[in-house]
């Protein structure tokens, strides 16, 4: 009879430096999920994006380009030891995605008709059907967290369109009350039922503010937004602040430091926090692919910065999400290793 390993016995037998084997788990690492402290849930799903496609293949792309992530970690001396477990990807959600996507599609080329469009009872039926899938996808995906923190889990969610993190949101919100969110974002999210959609990803902050718990929302990052969007911030009492690229770079032009802006950013954060990290808050050439990208935006090492100084601040990172990681080979291979990042300062 074979012995089966503990995962003591996987450490001592694992060499971090290794190529990674087939048929292990993301970042090549040995464990199972019920060896890991950290979960990550993969979420397929871009129903709702308005210019790019290829979210929806985030999870399988960023795991592949996983297995090349170098595991050493200066700051958390054998951080791998801890275990990262990629839960499996749904075939149900991949073929929801794609059914729904095309509908999506078919609604958008109606929208684009502007005055010409005609009343299409149809299309109507299609768009009321996304609007209660993607509810039906946010429930799941916040009783999925809560599961695995109730396994004393710490949770990390995978996308997919930001629009489709909104579960994650609410599962915090049960599990830890009061909250913030830090959100690295090119855009602000915060139009209503943008095109129709009600979790439309460009609405995904616009639904998190009506979460309670939802204490504060400070976005990082922010460069491509409409009027109305930063009405939502003027008159929001504090409760969203906003730091855009155009005011850093120009208190940097003047003599401050990231250092100093990550302070500020910091300060704004209430002691539980959220990160919800859009990757097209990243300078596009790290993000090529992504489904909405703008020009400028933050460094790789720039952004990790922040979030390492925001751990050390006291405060207690309670998830993160990381979303809207493009098709492509370099976006996967930057993402794969934002997220072993991230995973160390949860």
């Amino acid at each position: 009879m074979i012995k089966k390993l503990t995962k003591e016995d996987k450490i001592k037998n694992f060499d971090p430096t290794a190529m990674a084997f087939e048929g292990r788990n993301i970042f090549g690492l040995p464990f199972t999920t019920e060896e890991s402290e950290i979960v990550i849930i993969p979420v397929p799903w871009e129903v709702t994006v308005s210019y790019r496609k290829g979210t929806a293949s985030a999870p399988t792309l960023v795991s592949e380009a996983s297995d090349q992530v170098d595991l050493y970690n200066p700051l958390i001396k054998d951080f791998w030891k801890k275990g990262i477990s990629l839960e499996p990807i749904s075939k149900t959600l991949l073929k929801k995605n794609k059914e729904l996507r095309v509908k999506a599609e078919r609604h958008l080329a109606n929208i684009v008709l502007g005055e010409k469009a005609k009343k299409n009872i149809k299309l109507e039926k299609e768009l009321a059907e996304i609007n209660k899938e993607s509810e039906k996808l946010n429930l799941w995906l916040k009783n999925e967290v809560i599961k695995f923190s109730k396994l004393g889990k710490k949770v990390a969610v995978l996308g997919g369109e930001h629009g489709a993190m909104l579960g994650a949101f609410q599962a915090h919100a049960e599990i830890n009350g009061d909250f913030g969110i830090l959100q690295i974002d090119a855009h602000h999210d915060l139009r209503d039922s943008f095109e129709g959609f009600t979790y439309s990803h460009a609405s995904i902050m616009h639904n998190a503010l009506k979460i309670k718990e939802l204490k504060k929302l400070v976005a990082v990052g922010i460069r491509d937004y409409g009027e109305g969007e930063v009405d939502v911030v003027k008159n929001s009492a504090g409760r969203v602040e906003a730091f855009y690229m155009k005011d850093m770079a120009g208190e940097m032009s003047n003599g401050a430091t990231w250092d100093n802006l990550c302070k500020k950013i910091i300060k704004n954060l209430p002691e539980k926090v959220y990160i919800s990290f859009d990757i097209d808050g990243l300078d596009p050439k790290n993000c090529p692919n992504t489904g909405t990208p703008v020009p400028d935006g933050l460094g790789y090492e720039q952004a990790v910065y922040l979030i390492e100084q925001l751990a050390k601040s006291g405060k207690k990172i309670i998830g993160f999400d990381l979303n809207e990681v493009g098709k492509g080979e370099w976006d996967a291979n930057v993402g794969a290793r934002l997220l072993y990042r991230l995973a160390s300062f949860l």
